[in-house]
């Protein structure tokens, strides 16, 4: 038997008003007793008695016993989570960067407390990808996941190829539509994605990484030579965040830019859409897609984990749990594409093995390998305007790389 959620709502934006507009007119056995909001002064279509500005109204309430946490602040909702952790409350979640953030601890506190913290709308909207990923995977060997996890870049970068946009048009046109912030960087340099991908990854590989040890290197400087370089070899560029096995006992993580050629999955996945590629043992490659973003779509999702919650539903971590002695390593080399000005960019990134090179008076490329150890020790020389890179989809392993990342594998045993 489900039992009744009396709720708790932070935030009342886009996913908020979204989740709202799913639940109105079902009898779902849920009711929002009472709704957090920053502006009192701004015009809402519900009574005026709903909404508060102190946030201990809904976490001290007796009979709010499941708290929805829909705000951008990620400090601001921290602090709700955890207490509304620690106070017997169980709580739903769309909030990324905050959940990458803290996950070991957010883990430890439902475990002491005895509550759930679910979050399938922080990870690509309305598309299911935790759920499956801790049930359907949970004694499955994976390969690897990857996919595009966010939709604003994804929009730039649809239409810079299927219709000749210039970038700048693009990211305006995303701005005016809702899919990218007046400040874009958490979409267009990876951050959003790389979060997300923390989260992902725990639960593929029960691996709780620190979102700044994961690289992203967004599409901000994209330029139209890139472009027509990726064209000319019948690519695409999307922005990929990559979670691997590279060995029995490490895996890789980062954002990056990749070419893309037209029999891989997430090369017609278009504008705002999300997809995610499961790559496994024994199911082999798997696919999901739907819309990463909007209110109705990631309202869905947080929805869906309400009402999990009526029948107690947890995470069980089953793969963190089991103490696996998996490790996260960068000693891998990726081959990339280097668009660059400078010749000391080179040296300093350590381009190695060369196998195509060009310049002329208006740009300069190699396609070389590069380890993931130094991309991630040179990250702001990555960010600077006459600098891009982008994945090609090939590793490499040195004699010195496979015997480090053995001896991580050795160490992480004793």
């Amino acid at each position: 038997m489900s039992k009744k959620l009396k709720i708790g709502l932070f935030g009342f934006g886009v996913v908020g008003q979204g989740l709202h507009d799913i639940i109105k007119g079902q009898d779902l056995n849920l009711e929002i007793v009472k709704i957090a909001i920053k502006n009192a002064d701004k015009a809402r279509n519900l009574d005026a008695g709903l909404f508060t500005t102190d946030h201990n109204e809904l976490l001290d309430h007796p009979e709010i016993n499941t708290i929805v946490e829909l705000i951008d602040d990620a400090d601001a909702a921290y602090q709700i989570v955890k207490k509304a952790l620690t106070s017997g409350k169980n709580v739903v979640s769309a909030n990324k960067k905050m959940i990458a953030l803290h996950l070991a601890e957010l883990v430890e506190l439902q475990h002491t407390y005895g509550t759930s913290l679910l979050y399938e709308g922080s990870v690509c909207g309305s598309i299911p990808i935790i759920r499956n990923l801790e049930e359907y995977y949970d004694n499955e060997l994976l390969h690897g996941i990857s996919g595009i996890f966010n939709g604003s870049s994804n929009y730039i970068l649809s239409k810079i190829f299927n219709e000749n946009m210039d970038y700048q048009v693009a990211l305006k046109q995303a701005q005016d539509l809702g899919f990218a912030e007046s400040n874009p960087i958490l979409d267009v340099g990876g951050y959003d994605a790389k979060y997300k991908l923390a989260i992902a990854t725990a639960h593929a590989y029960g691996l709780f990484i620190d979102p700044d040890k994961i690289l992203n290197v967004g599409i901000q400087n994209l330029s139209d030579n890139d472009v027509k370089y990726a064209r000319e070899k019948n690519f695409k560029i999307k922005l990929v965040p990559t979670a691997r096995k590279i060995s029995t006992r490490q895996v890789i993580s980062f954002v990056l830019p990749k070419f893309v050629k037209s029999d891989d999955f997430i090369y017609n996945v278009e504008n705002e859409y999300n997809c995610v590629t499961v790559q496994a043992a024994f199911a082999d490659k798997q696919f999901f897609f739907g819309k990463g973003a909007g209110g109705h779509p990631t309202g869905a999702a947080v929805l869906s984990d309400i009402a999990a919650l009526r029948y107690d539903y947890k995470y069980e971590y089953k793969k963190y749990q089991q103490q696996n002695d998996l490790v996260y390593t960068d000693n891998v080399s990726l081959e990339v594409y280097l668009r660059y000005e400078h010749e000391y960019t080179l040296d300093k990134l350590k381009i190695e093995s060369i196998k195509e090179r060009f310049a002329n008076n208006e740009f300069k490329y190699v396609i070389g390998n590069v380890s993931l150890k130094n991309l991630l020790a040179n990250r702001d020389l990555l960010q600077h305007k006459d600098v891009f890179i982008a994945h090609t989809g090939k590793y490499t392993y040195t004699e010195q790389q496979l015997k480090t990342v053995s001896e991580e594998a050795t160490a992480a045993l004793n």
